[in-house]
C-alpha cells in the first residue's frame, strides 16, 4: 500500500507574502495551522520587518493566545496517521503536505498500517482527538511506539504534548511556504540529548525519552521521543521553544532497549534530574551499558 508523495514546490518571499490580499493570506496560513484564532491573528499581524519577527509572533500567538477550542480545531484538520483512505480524500487544504509528512508510512506493511489505525482509533477514543506528532522522517514503526507509548499519558499531559507536535508540524509548513534565509527556523531544541552505549561503543537507537516538568502535583510529561541512528532525538522541543526555569527530569526507557538486544539490564530506566535556569542550550547525555551509567551537561 503506497501514500502517493505531492511535494509543494511554491515559496513566496516574505515581502511577497505580505503583499498578497487578505483572503489569499488567510488560506495560505490555514494549510499550516487549522485554528482559526491563529490564522486570524497572524494574518492581522502588521507587516514584519522581518522573517524573526513573523517566527516569533506565530509562536507567541499559538503558545499564549489559542486555547483549548482553538488547539483541538488545528487538530481536526489532520488526517488520522495510517488512515491511508482519508489522507487522500479528506482535509484537501492539507492534502499535498499531508502526504509528504506522513511518507514514512507508504513502505509500510499492511500489517503495520492496520496496527497504526487500530491505535489511532485507541487514542481517539481515549483522549477526544486525533493522535498528532510530526512525522517528517518518522517510520511506520517509530510512530507506532510513538502512539503506543503516548497512551499512557494523561490527558493533561497528551493536550501539552499534542499542542506542540501542532507547532512543529505550522513552523515546518511555514517553510515550505515562504523562501525564508534565517537560520533560527532550524535553530536546536532547548533542551537535546544523546545516548551512547559504552558496551559496544554506538549510539544507542530507538530509546523512548520523555522530558518531564515538576509542578506542584508532581512530574508531567512535556514531550516525548525515540532517538535515532545517532541516539539522538532531533526535535525534543519546537523551535523558538524555551522552558522556563525549573526542575525537568530526562527518562530513558533503557529496559525496552536492552531487551531488544537480548540483553539483561540491571536498571530499567534512568530518570536524570537537572535545572533549567536560564535561555542557554541544555545538553543531557546519557552513556550507558547494561550494569553502569553517566551524565553530564554536554554541549
Amino acid at each position: 500500500m503506497v501514500i502517493a508523495l505531492i511535494i509543494y514546490t511554491m515559496k513566496y518571499t516574505l515581502k511577497d507574502f505580505q503583499e498578497k490580499s487578505e483572503s489569499e493570506i488567510k488560506d495560505s496560513l490555514k494549510a499550516c495551522c487549522g485554528s482559526s484564532t491563529w490564522v486570524d491573528r497572524v494574518t492581522g499581524f502588521s507587516p514584519a520587518a522581518n522573517e524573526r519577527e513573523l517566527f516569533d509572533h506565530a509562536i507567541s500567538v499559538w503558545e499564549d493566545v489559542c486555547v483549548e477550542k482553538d488547539v483541538l480545531e488545528a487538530f481536526s484538520h489532520h488526517p488520522e496517521i495510517g488512515d491511508l483512505t482519508s489522507l487522500s480524500e479528506k482535509y484537501e487544504s492539507t492534502a499535498n503536505w499531508a502526504s509528504d509528512e506522513q511518507a514514512g508510512t507508504s513502505a509500510a506493511s499492511i500489517e503495520i498500517i492496520e496496527t497504526l489505525a487500530t491505535l489511532n482509533k485507541e487514542y481517539k477514543e481515549k483522549f477526544g482527538f486525533v493522535f498528532l506528532v510530526c512525522a517528517t522522517g518518522k517510520s511506520a514503526q517509530e510512530m507506532t511506539r510513538l502512539i503506543t507509548e503516548r497512551l499512557k499519558h494523561s490527558k493533561h499531559e497528551e493536550l501539552h504534548i499534542a499542542k506542540e507536535e501542532q507547532l512543529k508540524i505550522t513552523l515546518l509548513r511555514l517553510q515550505k511556504l515562504l523562501d525564508l534565509k534565517e537560520g533560527f527556523w532550524n535553530q536546536a531544541s532547548h533542551v537535546t540529548t544523546h545516548v551512547l552505549d559504552t558496551s559496544v561503543g554506538i549510539p544507542g537507537e530507538g530509546i523512548c525519552i520523555r522530558l518531564k516538568h515538576k509542578a506542584a502535583t508532581g512530574f508531567s510529561t512535556l514531550a516525548i521521543g525515540i532517538t535515532n541512528q545517532d541516539g539522538r532525538i532531533a526535535n525534543l522541543l519546537a523551535p523558538g521553544i524555551r522552558l522556563q526555569a525549573g526542575h525537568y527530569q530526562m527518562c530513558f526507557d533503557t529496559a525496552a532497549y536492552f531487551e531488544s538486544l537480548q540483553i539483561k539490564g540491571f536498571y530499567p530506566k534512568v530518570d536524570i534530574d537537572f535545572e533549567v535556569f536560564d535561555d542557554t542550550h541544555y545538553h543531557v547525555p546519557l552513556l550507558i551499558n547494561p550494569f553502569g551509567y553517566s551524565t553530564y551537561r554536554g554541549s
